[in-house]
C-alpha cells in the first residue's frame, strides 16, 4: 500500500462515518477499548481552527475524563480520570474530534499489543494473517492503518510508537523529549515517555505536531520557552541533496534480516542518487543501550506501578481478609499481566541494595550516548552542549525501524513462553533514539515503480535534539519522491 503523499484533512462526513461503523462493529482488529462520543466541533462548520474536519484517537493511557482511562489493564479498567491530559485539550482547542481510546500493551510495556487485558491487537496491513501489531501503541497504529481516525496519539518509551507504525505501514513520529506535554499521561517510564504521533500523511503528522508543541507549565518534565527559542534558530532543510545521512555501523545487528538489511541499502542508494552524501559513522554507545534501557524503564515502572495496590488505586479483588501485605499482594498479582509483574519483580531488584550500581551504570552510558551524538551531528544537543558542534556532522541518521517482519499471534505465544527475553530485542533499533532524547520517525518506505508488497517496508531517520523541525521537513521531502 502506497500511502497518499498529500491530501486534504479529513472532513466533517467521515467522522460521522466512523462513529456509526464502530457501533456497528467496524472496529475488525481490536484496536480501540472506547468510543468517544464527543461532537464538540461537529457544529463549528462556520468556525474554522488548524485541525477543523479531523478527528483522532488517543492511546488508553492518555488520560480523558468522559469515559474509562484502563492502560489496558486490570488494574485500571474501571478508573475514571477526573481530569483531561493537556495534550487532548490542545488537540480539541484546535478544532480535532476525540472519538476513540486505542488498545496498548498493558501500562505501555510491550512491543506487540499482545499483552493487554482487552486482548491482542491484529495488523490491519496483513489480509487473512492474524500478525501482531507492535507495540505498546499497537492500537493507535491500527487505528490509522484502517482509517478510523485522521491520526492518532502513542506514547513511545522505547520505539512504541514507530515499530507499530512501521509493522502497519504508516508514520510514527516521537519529538525530542520534553517538548510535547505529559501531563495527563499515566507513566510508565517517566524520564523517557514521549507522546508521539502517528498518521497516513506527514503533512498532517507535522500539523499535529505544530498543535502540541507547547511548553506546559503543569509538566516539570517540559522544556522551557528559553531553549525552545534557541532550537527555532537551529538550521532548516534547505534542498534535500544537501542533506548529510549518517549511517551508523552499530545498527547492524547481528538480528537484522536480510529483509531489513536490504530496505536500508535500497533508502540509501536512493539518498545517494538524490545527491545526498552518506557517511558511514560510529556510536559506540548503541551496543550498550538495550541493556541500559530495560535497567533504566523496569526501575522506574516499578517505583511508578507501586501506588496501584488495591488499597488506595487499582483493582481490588475483595477476597478473603488479611494482612495488609497479604490484601495488597493478592490484588496485585490478580490486577497486573504477566509481563507487567515481570518488570516490577526486575525494576525492584534493580533497586535492590545489592544491584543498585547498575542503574547508574544504565544512567552512565545514557550520558556517554548523548555524548557520541553531539559528536556526530552538526547542531549541539542543548541541554548538553559543552562540546562545539561538529561542522561536517550529520544531519540525519537513517536506520531500520524494525530487525525482522512482525510474527503471527501463534509465533509470539511460542516464543514468549520458550524465552520472553527475546522479544525484547524488538526495540534494538528504535531505543538509542528515546534514551537520548532525541527525535526520531519511522515513515513506510517503497521504491518507485516496484509492485506493492504485502510486507510493510519501513526505515526509521533520527535527528539531533530539538531539531524536530528539520527531521519533519526531511521527511516530507523523502516522501514525496519515494
Amino acid at each position: 500500500m502506497r500511502l497518499p503523499r498529500t491530501h486534504s484533512i479529513a472532513q466533517i462526513e467521515g467522522i460521522i462515518v466512523f462513529r456509526r461503523g464502530l457501533r456497528t462493529g467496524a472496529d475488525e482488529y481490536n484496536s480501540l477499548i472506547s468510543e468517544v462520543r464527543s461532537k464538540k466541533h461537529l457544529s463549528e462548520k462556520n468556525n474554522v481552527k488548524p485541525l477543523s474536519g479531523t478527528s483522532f484517537i488517543a492511546k488508553d493511557n492518555i488520560a480523558f475524563p468522559e469515559g474509562y482511562t484502563t492502560c489496558a489493564s486490570k488494574a485500571l479498567s474501571n478508573y475514571r480520570s477526573p481530569f483531561k491530559a493537556t495534550v487532548i485539550q490542545q488537540l480539541e482547542d484546535a478544532g480535532s474530534d476525540l472519538i476513540g481510546k486505542a488498545n496498548l500493551d498493558e501500562f505501555g510495556m510491550g512491543s506487540s499489543n499482545v499483552e493487554s487485558y482487552f486482548g491482542p491487537v491484529i495488523n490491519p496491513a496483513f489480509e487473512n494473517e492474524k500478525r501482531i501489531a507492535g507495540g505498546s501503541s499497537g492500537g493507535s497504529a491500527a487505528a490509522v492503518r484502517s482509517e478510523l481516525s485522521t491520526f492518532a496519539l502513542g506514547t513511545d518509551t522505547g520505539g512504541s510508537v514507530r515499530l507499530p507504525a512501521a509493522y502497519t505501514g504508516v508514520i510514527g513520529f516521537k519529538p525530542t523529549y520534553g517538548r510535547v506535554s505529559r501531563w495527563g499521561v499515566i507513566p510508565y517510564a517517566q524520564t523517557l515517555d514521549t507522546v508521539g504521533i502517528l498518521g497516513r500523511d506527514i503533512g498532517v503528522v507535522k500539523q499535529v505536531f505544530n498543535t502540541i508543541d507547547q511548553h506546559d507549565e503543569k509538566d516539570v518534565t517540559s522544556v522551557p520557552e528559553k531553549i525552545r527559542s534557541d532550537w527555532s534558530g537551529l538550521p532548516r532543510l534547505a534542498e534535500i541533496k544537501n542533506t548529510i545521512i549518517g549511517v551508523p555501523e552499530e545498527f547492524l545487528v547481528e538480528e537484522l534480516s536480510s529483509y531489513s538489511r536490504q530496505v536500508w541499502y535500497d533508502t540509501l542508494n536512493a539518498l545517494r542518487k538524490l545527491g545526498c552524501t552518506i557517511k558511514p559513522v560510529s556510536i559506540p554507545s548503541i551496543r550498550k543501550s538495550l541493556s541500559a534501557y530495560y535497567t533504566i524503564v523496569s526501575a522506574e515502572a516499578a517505583s511508578n506501578l507501586s501506588r496501584y495496590d488495591g488499597v488506595r488505586y487499582g483493582f481490588n479483588s475483595a477476597d478473603t481478609p488479611g494482612t495488609v501485605h497479604d490484601i495488597i499482594s493478592r490484588n496485585r498479582s490478580s490486577a497486573f499481566g504477566q509481563e507487567v509483574q515481570r518488570r516490577i519483580i526486575l525494576g525492584n531488584y534493580t533497586l535492590s541494595s545489592e544491584s543498585g550500581d547498575h542503574y547508574l551504570k544504565a544512567t552512565e552510558v545514557r550520558k556517554m550516548l548523548v555524548k557520541e551524538l553531539n559528536q556526530v551531528f552538526s547542531t549541539q544537543h542543548m541541554l548538553f552542549s559543552d562540546e562545539k558542534p561538529n561542522a561536517s556532522g550529520c544531519d540525519v541518521l537513517i536506520s531500520p525501524t524494525y530487525t525482522s517482519i512482525p510474527c503471527t499471534l501463534d509465533e509470539y505465544h511460542n516464543m514468549n513462553e520458550e524465552n520472553f527475553l527475546s522479544s525484547y530485542t524488538n526495540d534494538i533499533l528504535t531505543v538509542p533514539a528515546s534514551l537520548a532524547g532525541v527525535p526520531a520517525i519511522s515513515v513506510p518506505y517503497q521504491k518507485q515503480n516496484t509492485p506493492n508488497t504485502k510486507i510493510p517496508e519501513a526505515i526509521q531517520i533520527i535527528a539531533q535534539h530539538g531539531n524536530d523541525e528539520f527531521l519533519l521537513d526531511f521527511t516530507k521531502e523523502l516522501m514525496m519522491r519515494f
